[in-house]
Formats: structure tokens, sequence, C-alpha cells
């Protein structure tokens, strides 16, 4: 079977712990996350993932003891994804009883392992003990005693890049000025002062994505100095933002159409901004508009 490419991480360990907190952490770094999916079923969700051939590359699935009596088909599904060449790693959460008998009684919500007559004390620690083994084998543990939300997100972006600045998503987007500013824009930048690769009849066609139009754009003495300047202002940036608190920053870049130099340009950008181990997703808003109103005209 295809080996899967792209991250795979499982989130288990305490109830209390900060499962959730990581879920929604995991989500605004770009990851498509599942809570609570039954071991049984991670076969089927791991095989509709590589019949998407890769159009799903991180995913993020929390795991733990609200699954009942499939919780214990764990151990066995992952060593049947391992033979399936899908690589994963785990990340076990823990805290002390204290704290987590603590964080129930703030919260007024009720251990999945309680009962009637069984105590939030006793659950914890019953489900300790559930989760030794699977404690044994994660990749990471991590104890969230004396962590907030915001330190346990951190601690999560470096584990995953190796950079705690990290724990923010950039969206690179390509649009074309002839059909709107985009409203949803943390920072524009206009690139119509560039040579356009439109006036030239053979080229016109062609989108940023193809070489052509990438060689004609980034190779011209302008663009790269464009490029390294702005990417220098990026890196000034793009820290600060995190260190504020900011989750999302959505970068726009236009040109006239948005299918040459924009889209030509954010490629560039992503491919640089990645390298940088940054948490990024890039698309192209306008990037097919020209050729469905060609169609129209034709019509």
């Amino acid at each position: 079977m295809q080996e899967h490419k792209g991250e795979i991480l499982i989130i288990t360990g305490m109830s209390g712990a900060g499962k959730s907190t990581s879920i929604n952490a995991l989500e605004d770094m770009g990851y498509f996350c599942v809570d609570n999916l039954p071991p049984n079923l991670f076969l089927k969700f791991i095989e509709g993932i590589l019949v998407s051939r890769g159009s799903v590359e991180k995913i993020a699935m929390v795991i733990d003891v609200r699954g009942g009596e499939f919780f214990y088909l764990l151990e066995e599904t992952l060593s049947q994804l391992a033979e399936m060449g899908v690589v994963y790693r785990i990340v076990f959460l823990e805290a002390g009883d204290e704290e987590l008998l603590h964080r129930f009684k703030e919260t007024r919500r009720r251990h999945p392992l309680a009962s009637k007559g069984i105590s939030t004390q006793d659950s914890i620690i019953k489900e300790r003990h559930l989760l030794q083994s699977l404690r044994g084998i994660a990749d990471t543990v991590i104890d969230t005693s004396e962590m907030t939300a915001k330190h346990l997100t951190e601690e999560l972006a470096e584990i995953i890049t190796g950079h705690k600045e990290s724990a923010m998503l950039i969206s690179l987007m390509s649009f074309g000025y002839k059909y709107g500013l985009p409203l949803d824009a943390d920072l524009v930048m206009d690139v119509r002062f560039l040579p356009n690769p439109y006036y030239d009849a053979e080229l016109r066609p062609l989108t940023g994505l193809d070489e052509k139009i990438r060689n004609y754009v980034l190779e011209n003495e302008l663009t790269q100095d464009f490029v390294q300047r702005f990417i220098e202002l990026l890196e000034f940036l793009l820290p600060n933002y995190i260190q504020e608190g900011k989750k999302y920053l959505t970068i726009g870049v236009g040109c006239t159409g948005g299918q040459h130099r924009s889209v030509a340009i954010v490629e560039e950008l992503a491919k640089q901004l990645s390298a940088e181990d940054y948490c990024l997703n890039h698309y192209h808003r306008d990037i097919d508009k020209a050729s469905r109103n060609a169609v129209i005209i034709r019509d």
C-alpha cells in the first residue's frame, strides 16, 4: 500500500491533561484534526487518506479512553498501521493527580471513566493504569501540570517544527486586482510593477504554476531584488506578530488578473518560508478566472 508522505500525529493521554487545547492548536497550525475516532475505524480512515493521494498531508487524531471498549484495540491498530507503511508520532499528555482533580472540579465535568460509586480520584487512578503501556510507546510525553494553554501550544509547535514561534498559521494568497481586494488579507502586496508575461502571446495562456512563467518572472533582476526585500520584511514582522499572540496571518499578493506574476511570487514565497519551518499554506484565488471568462466570451 502507498505510504502516506505527510505528518500523522496521535494525541493521547490523561483526561483533563490538555487534549482539547492541543487539537485546537494543531488546527491553527494547519492540521486536519479528528477527535475521538474509535481505533477500529483508524484503518478505514487512513486508507481513505491514502486514496486521496496526499490531498491531506498533516493529520492529527485524538484517541483516549472515551472510545470505550474500542480503546483496547489501539495498540493492535497501531501495529497494523506500521505494517501498512504509515509513519506516525504519538504525543502523550499527562498531569499530576492533584492537578487533574482540580481541573475536573473547576470545570465541573465528569471524568469519562466515572460511574456510579466511583469517584473522580479513583477514575484518574484507573485511567493512569490503563494508559501505562501506551505511555511507554509514546514518542513524546508532555507534563502539563504547570502549563497554561499558551505554553502547551508553544510546546507542541516546538515538538512539530523545532520552533516555538511557529504556532501561527500563515496563508499566502495570490489574487487579481480586477476581481477585487481580498477582504480577509492582513497584508497586501501589489506586484503589478513587475514585467508582465500577459503581453507575450505565447505565455499569455499559461499561469504562474508553469515553468516558463516562473522563469520569466523570477529570473528578472527587479523581481529578485523585490523578493529578497519582501522576505526580509516578513522575517522582521512574523516573530513580532507571533509574540503578540496572533494565530492567523493572511498575506495577499496581487497582480492585474491573478494568473501570472502574483502566482509565481506566492509560489516562491511559500518555498522560502517553508524552508524556515513556518506553518503555512498557499493558494491562488483567481488563477482560473481568466480561462472561465474566455469561455463565456466565446459562447
